[in-house]
């Protein structure tokens, strides 16, 4: 069994909320087809893939199920996270409706809580830019308020954890990057350091191919997975 992640899909939804990413970057042309052929030779169906955030461009959750659909069609089990453009985004319980009806078996949530998959506590979570330079965001928004949210739904994820996972290694995969580029979102850090966690994946960045996209900071190990970023490839965290 091995773990893969990969985040910020950007799958296109259906009619009416789609939106094309290679007018973004080249690297987006014929992005779903690039996904899938790379997903197929690496990923078996007993591996786990983890997807944080900025699945679908869908508006609506009845609109993604083309998305989930191919989603579901490749290899191995699936854990989806909430990004920024989730806009499709409802309640647990309306998702797992959603994938129950549609016989979606092969995907489940990660928001909120946790997983302990092989020797490995996956936890998840979205997190929140902590200045306005860094998210351009559409309306008045509070940032505290948002940022403070965002620190308790980490903490339900931490907290979730069973007790059988307290001597496995706890790797978070969120969203938005705790720290970026001399930006530092403090309490998403001390929670992490509190918690043990020394190993964070991380998207929501676009267009950064850079070497320094994975870094060490506090002793935490920072790695990108943009799917731009990976070239549409899932990449290893660990394999058996």
């Amino acid at each position: 069994m091995s773990l893969y992640t990969i985040a910020d899909l950007h799958l296109p939804g259906a009619e009416g909320s789609r939106k094309a990413m290679d007018v973004f970057d080249p690297r987006w042309t014929d992005a779903k087809s690039k996904l899938e052929k790379k997903w197929i030779s690496l990923v078996r169906d007993t591996d786990s893939v983890i997807l944080p955030g900025d699945f679908s461009w869908a508006l609506r959750l009845e609109d993604t199920l083309e998305d989930f659909r191919f989603l579901n069609s490749l290899p191995g089990t699936k854990y989806i996270g909430k990004g920024n453009h989730d806009f499709w985004w409802t309640t647990a319980r309306n998702m797992n409706s959603f994938f129950e009806n549609y016989k979606l078996n092969s995907i489940k949530l990660l928001y909120n809580n946790s997983y302990v998959i092989g020797n490995t506590a996956v936890i998840g979570a979205r997190g929140w830019f902590p200045d306005p330079e860094n998210q351009k965001t559409v309306g008045e928004v509070d940032w505290n308020k948002m940022i403070s949210r965002e620190e308790i739904r980490l903490k339900l994820s931490i907290d979730s954890l069973p007790k059988d996972a307290e001597n496995k290694e706890k790797i978070l995969f969120i969203h938005f990057p705790p720290v970026w580029k001399g930006f530092e979102c403090r309490g998403i850090l001390d929670m992490m350091h509190n918690a043990g966690i020394k190993r964070c994946y991380y998207g929501h960045i676009h267009g950064y191919y850079m070497s320094d996209a994975d870094f060490v900071f506090e002793d935490i190990k920072f790695e990108m997975i943009s799917a731009d970023h990976l070239d549409f490839a899932p990449k290893p965290v660990f394999g058996t």
